[in-house]
This record gives structure tokens, sequence and C-alpha cells, in this order.
């Protein structure tokens, strides 16, 4: 199993690069972000999956262990295959692929080219709570609190408010029902309060 590689990089294409290592030049499918950022006969080092099936072998390339993860992570779901995993990677990267399966929307999959409505929910069902978010504070810690936050907003509340009201009652082990209810109780006084100003 190769599970990186280090090299010169002696040829670039749009969603592939050649890396030479030892004499031998080994094609590494790529991001199109990647590719555009690599130069020709840079020295370069990749994280990579070794996809083995019975009639091919491929290399996925990728800069960190951390998008490397994620792409496994998709690959694991049914009918997400290598490439479509990396066309994911290379229109959302690591942090938009976790805020869309935190915040539930299938949606920034379907932009996706090759995933189709289905497959995309199905990615944000497989994946939820696999994934960290890196740098966003803004979105729920839990599916459970990302769920009753798409449920408040559906009742008409705004996003920000909902958020707070399901951050400020949160707690472990409230059940999602739990959770919704007592959301509302504060969103219900709040409106009183506001109302009696």
């Amino acid at each position: 199993m190769i599970a990186s590689i280090s090299g010169r990089v002696s040829h670039v294409g749009l969603g592939d690069l050649i890396i030479e290592t030892n004499g031998v030049g080994y094609a590494v499918n790529v991001t199109t972000k990647l590719a555009l950022e690599v130069r020709l006969g840079a020295e370069l080092t990749l994280r990579t999956a070794h996809i083995i099936r019975e009639d091919s072998q491929s290399l996925y390339g990728f800069m960190n262990a951390e998008e490397l993860s994620a792409f496994n992570l998709l690959c694991s779901v049914s009918g997400v295959g290598p490439k479509s995993a990396l066309a994911v990677m290379g229109t959302l990267g690591v942090d938009g692929l976790a805020q869309a399966v935190a915040g539930a929307d299938d949606s920034m999959f379907r932009s996706v080219s090759g995933i189709g409505p289905k497959t995309a929910k199905l990615i944000v069902l497989s994946l939820t709570g696999k994934l960290a978010l890196s740098g966003v504070q803004d979105k729920p810690s839990s599916t459970s609190e990302a769920n009753v936050v798409a449920a408040l907003i559906g009742l008409g509340y705004q996003e920000r408010a909902a958020k707070k009201a399901v951050e400020d009652i949160a707690v472990a082990n409230l059940s999602e029902a739990e959770l919704l209810r007592g959301a509302l109780s504060q969103l219900a006084n709040a409106r009183r309060v506001s109302n009696d100003v």
C-alpha cells in the first residue's frame, strides 16, 4: 500500500500529476485546485490513497492527512467512488464538507458533478458525526442540535435566534425532542420579553 509519495513533478494535468521518485514516474489523481497550484519541476510530498481494483490500481494524492481522511470517509459511502469523492473534495474541501454534513445540507453535494440527489442525502446520513469542523464556531456541536436548529428554521425562526436558543439549553444526553421543547420555550420567553419592553 502506497501511503505517501515524494518527488519531482514531471507532468501537470487538469486533475492529475506525474511524480518522479527514484527513477519511477507515478500517476497521481488530484483535485483541479491542487493541480493548478503545483508547478512543473517542483518537489512535492503527497499523502495518498492507493485504490486497488481487479483491473486497475490508482493513486489519489492530498496535501495533508485531514484531506486524505475526508476522502476515505467519502469513499466509504455506498455509491461514492474515488472519482466522485475527489470531485467533492475539489469542490468543497474539508471544511466545506464538514459544514455541509453538520448542517444536513445535501444541496452542496448535488452541486458536484456526478453526485445525484439520492447519493447527496446518503453522504449526509453516512458521515453525520464522523467529521470535525475546524475553525467553524457558529455551527451546532452535534447532529441533534443541527437537526433541532433546522426544525426551528422550518417553523419560521431566524437562524441566529434558533442556534442561540439551542446552544443555551444544550446539555449532554438530551434527546432531540427535549432539545426542541427547551429551545421553543426559550424562544417563546424571548419573544414575550421583547413584547413587554
